[in-house]
């Protein structure tokens, strides 16, 4: 089950938050939630939800054990973290590990076939972020299971993120509290991420399933416009598709009291590639710098120290986004700008102006759309095709008339995608809310409020009729 689905918007979230709403007090609520969460994930498949109660459990108990026996808890500490991130190591990297090593050493014969459970990325790094914090006595160890449980399998976010971190939720799992401001501001931002999914990101991908062949002899007579295209919708698609669930997750956690973090602020008006990671995916990003960057040495060390923790970073950012080479060289090649940035151009991270930031704006979007044509091809040898590609490197032409048409014929669709990469149009929701504030006109202020209510009933049927005979259309992420 996916949000993007007419099942879970108008069967699955409308019976939740109906029986949310009746439940009489919080650990009802809780209860039904945790019930509501399972159902959800076990949708992929009912087995699925018995390794995330067994992953729960081990976290779980740690935590247990590393606060209660305080002359023991680094030991208690590395075997939690050991036998967790074990477990995910097992199912998303094994085939990689088999494959390697027959391509070397010639055995095993046949690589078994393992399946990735949804989601377990992302709840693995939340319970083992839980885990640590507890270490760390920044939290302290929760004492009830289902709790937990109900914070690992919360639907809103267990499957794609952003990644939720205990402390940020763990008082409000037992004390929350809703008022009507909030609500509504979880309506909309559920029913924008609905449109940004359901009509601007499978809009993206329906585009570039119209140019772009799929088979590597097409692709070397496709034309480097096609190619090019192809690259700026996907870069389009993949930040609208994966903010697009972020948005819905924080909206529905609105709805019902939970504040999470925001996971994405504008990363396509960055200024560096530094900059650009500060804003895209900022649960990982956050993630892998208070675990694994800062203790490390993060920047205080000695050069090559320093340069030898970003490649550490960066080499398993790679690999949490998929289990093959061609992810760690995605993960390596920003490492390269990353050093690039800080000790060849020696880039700060101050406020630019003008001609300048546009100048590193245009460089940034260049170097990240190039980054995501490595992310986009599962074959090596077809990413090489494309790569020669869009410098008509095959022999190719720069154009056809095919996709100039195909182009005139979506441009307003590429428009309002590209403006919902900016923050254009919550500057102007701004604006008018600041002008409701301060008129004291009855008038302005009903049609203000008449504007907010209908936005989000308009967006949510424009969303579901784009839905309608729409196949499985499953969000980017959910496969990390």
């Amino acid at each position: 089950m996916v949000f993007s689905s007419l099942l879970f918007l108008f069967a699955f979230l409308t019976l939740c938050y109906i029986g949310y709403a009746f439940c009489p007090g919080i650990k009802s609520k809780n209860i039904l939630l945790l019930a509501f969460s399972l159902i959800f994930y076990a949708w992929g498949g009912p087995a699925l939800v018995i390794l995330l109660c067994l992953m729960t459990f081990i976290c779980y108990l740690g935590a247990l054990l590393i606060e209660k026996h305080s002359e023991k808890r680094k030991l208690f500490l590395v075997l939690t973290l050991v036998v967790s991130l074990g477990i995910l190591a097992f199912f998303k990297y094994t085939g990689f590990f088999l494959t390697n090593l027959k391509f070397l050493f010639g055995f095993p014969e046949t690589i078994p076939s393992i399946t990735l459970p949804i989601g377990i990325s992302f709840y693995t790094f939340q319970l083992i972020s839980y885990v640590i914090d507890v270490y760390r006595k920044e939290v302290r160890a929760q004492k009830k299971y289902w709790l937990l449980l109900l914070y690992a399998s919360l639907f809103h976010q267990c499957i794609a993120g952003p990644i939720v971190r205990y402390a940020d939720v763990n008082l409000e799992l037992e004390n929350r509290s809703v008022n009507k401001d909030e609500v509504s501001r979880g309506i909309t931002r559920f029913a924008c991420g609905l449109a940004k999914k359901a009509v601007l990101a499978n809009g993206c991908a329906a585009i570039i399933k119209q140019i772009l062949p799929d088979n590597n002899g097409d692709l070397l007579k496709a034309s480097a416009s096609a190619l090019i295209l192809s690259a700026v919708l996907y870069m389009l698609q993949i930040y609208l598709d994966f903010s697009a669930y972020s948005d819905m997750a924080i909206g529905m956690g609105l709805m019902i009291g939970f504040h999470y973090r925001e996971n994405f602020n504008y990363p396509y008006i960055a200024s560096s590639v530094t900059d650009f990671w500060r804003r895209w995916h900022i649960s990982l990003s956050t993630f892998f710098r208070d675990y694994v960057y800062i203790p490390l040495g993060g920047n205080r060390v000695s050069v090559p120290r320093h340069i030898f923790n970003l490649f550490v970073v960066w080499s398993l950012t790679g690999l949490w986004h998929g289990a093959s080479w061609k992810f760690v060289l995605w993960g390596l090649y920003y490492f390269v700008f990353l050093v690039i940035e800080k000790y060849v151009f020696r880039i700060s991270n101050r406020q630019i102006h003008g001609f300048s930031r546009i100048l590193r704006t245009v460089y940034t979007l260049v170097i990240v759309c190039f980054g995501w044509i490595i992310f986009y091809y599962t074959d090596i040898t077809m990413l090489g095709t494309a790569l020669k590609g869009i410098f008509m490197l095959n022999g190719n032409a720069f154009s056809d008339e095919s996709v100039r048409i195909v182009f005139v014929n979506n441009i307003f669709l590429i428009a309002v995608s590209v403006l919902a990469c900016t923050p254009i149009i919550p500057a102007i929701g701004k604006y008018f809310e600041r002008k409701r504030v301060a008129s004291q006109s009855k008038p302005a202020l009903a049609l203000y409020d008449f504007s907010t209510a209908i936005i989000p009933v308009c967006l949510v049927a424009i969303s579901a009729l784009a839905l309608v005979g729409d196949s499985y259309n499953p969000f980017l992420y959910f496969r990390f």
